[in-house]
């Protein structure tokens, strides 16, 4: 409902009591030219903070007089610093404090922060807009606005951060969305969306879009604040960033049967965070609206709020961001009834069709027989199969070090009797270990991965991605709680061995800035719990079926059984008095329906980038098959361009890691140069570069001492593209040149 004034007469008479009109949730006061248009809180949202951030030198970043926007105070050298900033009291860490560390670890985690890497010369906060080394330290002084957003039940409770940098130019006002990548909290997109806003002179949104580090210990009943500091349940009240939801008597039966296990707001806040990714996004655009309309606005004598100056036909807005935040952008550019957005950039996004079929893709020439699976479909798979498949030949790596991680932290005898039960299951073919684990290869290239990315399976399975997500997503999509323990797995800190211990205080109070959100050890790690011989963490887990350590096999084949609706072994439909049950995967799969995207991004001009080695979002089943979905739905409307850039993979981050340095290219750059050329196409109508592959190259060197990215490993794009670099479409079929 939209409310109207028809002068600033009327709007003044408020204050006297003559008119009584509802502000929160109007949007705004709609009427023709002559009319006032009030600016109101939209609904769902409260308002927790407003802080002017003053620095524009690096400082200890523990006052907002010595915090910036975008660094935090730390400036380039100090986000460059691989040692963390230090908490005056580590058991006690201020809200400044947190919100310091939360950035410094959030923007390290989404780039290579090394200088060989590209850090400090093409990308970091001394390169300006142009890409020349002009800014210094990069401190962006200005002001930030915290809110939270709910659906009147508490339990939604996402963390919106708009941040308005004291350049912020009234005249010439832009917008930039940046939902976090991931599960990561609300600064997720401030090395991405963040810095390249902040630069440009943007206002920028941020949101953990109803994820981010809740961390909940239901033995002291704690929680995060939305600030990161913690507090009881009660204590919080409503700046609670998450609790279970579990009665006192329940919580003290779980804590008896379950000591020491720990929750997390992605995996058990019930609400299926991801199917709202793309309308939290939204949300937080119009909550960057009323904060510039309430900044810049024009006041009216004796009113609070001002009369709007800022609308979605005078400001451009660009929706943009990285994997998960990717996905988000492309779901809130189709669910965009009321023309917030103006365009949008997804990197790596998790871009999942809402269908399998009616659509193609081809490589080299050749159609790729499956494509365009779920996230949880392709990860429960991998899940699977992962462990055995990293022991093939065709999978081993010449490095010495973290390609052969799992050799270095013993996981290989575990590996090895991963393929011993899934051979005894009829699950992989092969009398001995190497072909069982060929055999396995073999299996995830005919489901969407091919051979760029043999040799990334033993670093994601090494560093648990399948196990944690498959842990997480199942019980989030099915809305299951903490004391479910869905697929016996529950979470909890665990010591070397993966036995279970109480959760360290010091990590806890740190939590906020420590944690990315997920299952990934800090703190929480997935457990099994009917590990013979007592709970043990995935990775060291003994399955009670095969009675060997084979990374918890048992909870990874109830897992895929949730996604699939039958037995993964005999195929065999689940039924109510099956493990796991046919309600429990009808709620999963219901789950993910939800999340699915429609393909339509009313003709909205957009750029999908994305490394062709993505071991973690397969290029197969999220950006070629998104291209060519869209391109099914939207047909000559769409003005999607999909830029696939050889010789990068999903984590920047790992390129600081020997054998990554040498390997692969960043797709930060990438990611920078779509923000730029949106830009240019919104403000000055130039041309949006066209589909193509992008060819960069690996450094090569020495694993581990790679020598410095040249400007020439990391070619722009071409405004016109030689036919051996061009994606083409034919009708719904996109064709991607080798």
């Amino acid at each position: 409902m939209r409310h109207r004034l028809t002068s600033r007469a009327a709007a003044a008479a408020l204050t006297a009591g003559v008119l009584a009109l509802p502000l929160v949730g109007c949007g705004g006061l709609f009427d023709d030219d002559d009319d006032v248009e009030l600016n109101a809180l939209p609904a769902g949202i409260t308002e927790v903070s407003s802080t002017n951030y003053t620095a524009t030198a690096p400082g200890t970043g523990a006052t907002a007089a010595t915090q910036d926007l975008f660094t935090a105070g730390l400036g380039r050298t100090g986000l460059g610093s691989a040692t963390a900033p230090a908490y005056a009291d580590p058991a006690n860490p201020t809200a400044l404090e947190l919100r310091r560390n939360a950035i410094y670890a959030n923007y390290r985690a989404i780039l290579d922060p090394s200088v060989n890497g590209g850090y400090g010369r093409f990308y970091g906060p001394n390169i300006d807009n142009a890409g020349n080394d002009t800014l210094g330290e990069g401190l962006i002084p200005g002001r930030e606005y915290i809110a939270t957003l709910d659906d009147g039940s508490g339990r939604k409770r996402v963390t919106i951060a708009v941040q308005v940098p004291a350049g912020f130019d009234p005249n010439v006002p832009c917008i930039v969305a940046g939902p976090s990548s991931g599960s990561r909290g609300v600064y997720g997109a401030v090395g991405s969306a963040g810095e390249w806003a902040l630069k440009r002179g943007c206002a920028v949104a941020l949101t953990d879009s109803g994820k981010g580090m809740g961390l909940y210990d239901p033995a002291d009943d704690t929680v995060n604040r939305i600030d990161g500091t913690r507090a009881t349940r009660s204590a919080a009240a409503a700046l609670s960033h998450f609790a279970a939801e579990l009665s006192d008597a329940a919580r003290t039966a779980f804590n008896a049967a379950f000591p020491n296990r720990l929750a997390l707001k992605h995996v058990h806040s019930q609400v299926n965070p991801e199917k709202d990714w793309g309308t939290d996004t939204l949300a937080s655009v119009r909550y960057a609206f009323y904060v510039l309309n309430q900044q810049y606005g024009t006041p009216i004598a004796g009113l609070t709020v001002t009369e709007v100056r800022f609308k979605p036909a005078n400001t451009i807005v660009i929706a943009g961001s990285v994997s998960n935040g990717g996905g988000a952008v492309l779901r809130a550019a189709e669910q965009d009834s009321e023309g917030l957005i103006d365009g949008l950039v997804a990197s790596e996004p998790s871009a999942q069709p809402a269908s399998a079929s009616g659509y193609a893709v081809n490589f080299g020439g050749a159609a790729v027989p499956t494509v365009g699976k779920s996230l949880i479909d392709y990860i429960t798979f991998a899940n699977l199969y992962q462990p055995c498949a990293a022991l093939a030949p065709a999978a081993t790596m010449a490095e010495a070090s973290f390609y052969n991680y799992m050799a270095l932290v013993g996981m290989n005898p575990r590996a090895t009797n991963r393929c011993t039960a899934l051979a005894a299951r009829g699950l992989v073919a092969g009398a001995t270990t190497a072909e069982q684990a060929a055999d396995a290869l073999a299996k995830l290239r005919a489901y969407g991965w091919s051979a760029e990315h043999d040799t990334m399976h033993t670093a994601h399975y090494g560093l648990g991605n399948a196990p944690i997500v498959a842990m997480m997503y199942t019980n989030a999509f099915g809305r299951f709680g903490l004391a479910d323990n869905l697929c016996g797995m529950s979470a909890a800190q665990v010591n070397a061995t993966g036995d279970i211990v109480a959760p360290s205080a010091a990590v806890k109070a740190a939590s906020f800035a420590l944690g990315n959100g997920t299952a990934n050890g800090v703190p929480a790690t997935p457990v099994l719990n009917t590990s013979v011989g007592g709970a043990k963490s995935w990775a060291f887990a003994v399955s009670p079926t095969s009675g060997t350590a084979d990374f918890a096999l048992d909870a990874a084949l109830c897992q895929r059984a949730l996604v699939t609706g039958s037995d993964p072994v005999t195929s065999a439909a689940l039924t109510a008095a099956s493990t796991p049950t046919l309600a429990q995967s009808q709620a999963v799969r219901a789950g993910i329906a939800e999340a699915l995207l429609s393909g339509n991004l009313r003709a909205k001009p957009t750029l999908v980038v994305a490394g062709r080695n993505d071991a973690l979002v397969p290029v197969n089943h999220s950006s070629r098959a998104y291209a060519a979905f869209n391109r099914g739905v939207e047909g000559a409307a769409s003005k999607l361009a999909y830029l696939e850039v050889v010789n990068a993979q999903h984590f920047d981050t790992f390129l600081t890691l020997s054998g990554f340095d040498t390997r692969f290219v960043p797709l930060h750059p990438y990611f920078n140069r779509a923000m730029d050329a949106m830009w240019a196409h919104l403000r000055q109508g130039a041309a949006l570069p066209p589909s193509q592959v992008v060819r960069g190259t690996p450094r090569g060197g020495t694993p581990g001492a790679a020598p410095a990215l040249t400007a020439g490993q990391i070619p722009a794009w071409s405004s016109a593209p030689a036919a051996g670099d061009t994606i083409g479409f034919a009708g719904s079929t996109i064709n991607v040149p080798n």
